[in-house]
């Protein structure tokens, strides 16, 4: 088992965090969900140091029965979501060099920690993803209905929108990560829509480009009704086209 060697981070790796920490914390100013700032704050992360992911562990267990389960990059699919149905999310190790500052093509520690952990403190968010991880667990070998629910968390998780008083907040790690994506995501060229799981279903999704639409929950509730719904239809037999 991987385990975070703290000693390892450097001076220059303590600067990458509290600058990316103090830019995304300005731009998301009024801007995220206030399970965001809530959980920022309850989790204990700041910009004065790379967080240590034992005492984050700790705190989330505490609020949500979750941890963190650290890893060295990408994992497949059935570990990833295995992880999930355990109530432990994944953590890359490392972080960004100032090189690769504004893009990476893979998710570091910043992306992990500070783009999924603030939520991971919220019961109800908390919940739904564990319950995301495991229905997708039981469907691993099944690469249609694996592909569907990758494009539920990708739309929820990785890129989602809010509504909360009216306004569109963003709660979606990688929004919540990107300085590039957020003023992408505030800009006239995608479409922000109302959440749909069919539309969500058969959207294409990629991380390896910034997103041409976004998917905006009307409430929380949405996301575990939104799996459920998958499950049933999943646990029918429901027939599902060729993703492409």
């Amino acid at each position: 088992m991987l385990q975070q060697d703290y000693a390892r981070y450097t001076t220059q790796d303590q600067l990458v965090w509290k600058v990316l920490f103090d830019r995304q914390t300005a731009l998301l100013h009024k801007r995220a969900a206030t399970a965001f700032g809530q959980g920022l704050a309850k989790v204990g992360l700041h910009r004065g140091a790379i967080p240590d992911f034992a005492e984050v562990s700790q705190r989330l267990h505490q609020a949500t029965g979750w941890q963190l389960e650290p890893v060295r990059g990408m994992l497949n699919d059935a570990d990833f979501f295995g992880l999930l149905a355990q109530r432990r999310f994944p953590a890359t190790v490392w972080i960004r060099s100032m090189q690769q500052f504004d893009f990476i093509e893979e998710p570091d520690l910043f992306h992990g920690v500070f783009g999924h952990v603030p939520l991971l403190m919220d019961r109800a968010f908390a919940d739904f993803l564990h319950f995301l991880g495991h229905v997708a667990a039981q469907h691993l070998h099944d690469a249609p209905a694996l592909a569907r629910l990758e494009r539920l968390y990708g739309f929820t998780v990785q890129f989602g929108l809010v509504l909360e008083r009216g306004e569109a907040r963003m709660y979606g790690a990688g929004l919540l990560s990107s300085s590039g994506e957020i003023h992408h995501c505030l800009g006239d060229i995608p479409r922000r829509q109302p959440f749909d799981l069919a539309t969500v279903l058969h959207t294409p999704y990629s991380e390896q480009h910034l997103q041409d639409q976004y998917f905006v929950l009307n409430s929380w509730e949405q996301l575990t009704e939104s799996v459920a719904e998958l499950a049933a239809l999943l646990s029918t037999g429901w027939e599902l086209e060729p993703v492409r």
